[in-house]
């Protein structure tokens, strides 16, 4: 049992197949719990009700951007797909979001001309699109070298203390943890064994 407060930046650590992945996928709802509920504001998650009322993102390992569309395109993807906001919007909307995360140049870019630490940013302007109340990333510095880890981590606590949004960071990296989590929670064997600050 934990619960993360609003606004704060919550990481999870924990050895490979300690239950952190499927954590997250009981959080998005890609999976549901065995046991046990998780709420927003004492709300089951899995409701039409919550998920109209508040707007997760999810930042994906891999970055998880589609090779076939212009980085501007992988961006707004969600947007013109559900034809929430007309195409000069989601150009605004794009570049804005790739100007916030140091990418404003890559819009006509495709995937493949991005670093490793590029496309993890460009992941992330994706996820901010939805204006999301929490996001959620799954190793966000995996498969970086240590001067873009330190990027990913700057932009992640950025993020949070420009809007505001409640970050959740599942990691294995300690000096990203350490760098810019208001807590960090310790998993093994699908259970949370401690939760303290990185002062402590």
């Amino acid at each position: 049992d934990f619960e993360v407060q609003p606004g704060e930046i919550f990481v999870i650590m924990g050895p490979s197949g300690s239950g952190k992945s499927v954590l997250l996928k009981h959080l998005i709802g890609l999976e549901p719990p065995d046991s046990g509920e998780i709420l927003i504001n004492d709300e089951p998650v899995d409701s039409a009700e919550t998920a109209e009322k508040y707007r997760m993102a999810m930042v994906f390992q891999s970055g998880a951007l589609l090779n076939s569309l212009s980085v501007g395109e992988n961006v707004g993807l969600y947007l013109a797909e559900h034809r929430l906001k007309k195409p000069e919007e989601i150009d605004k909307i794009v570049s804005e979001k790739l100007r916030d995360v140091g990418l404003a140049d890559a819009k006509e870019k495709a995937p493949s001309e991005l670093s490793g630490g590029m496309k993890k940013r460009a992941a992330i302007a994706r996820a901010l699109v939805i204006e999301p109340q929490l996001i959620l990333y799954d190793e966000p510095t995996s498969e970086l070298d240590p001067l873009s880890a330190v990027v990913i981590g700057e932009e992640i606590a950025k993020l949070n203390k420009r809007t505001g949004v409640t970050s959740m960071v599942v990691s294995h990296d300690r000096d990203l943890a350490f760098g810019i989590a208001s807590r960090i929670a310790f998993i093994t064997e699908g259970r949370i064994i401690s939760i303290s600050s990185p002062e402590e």
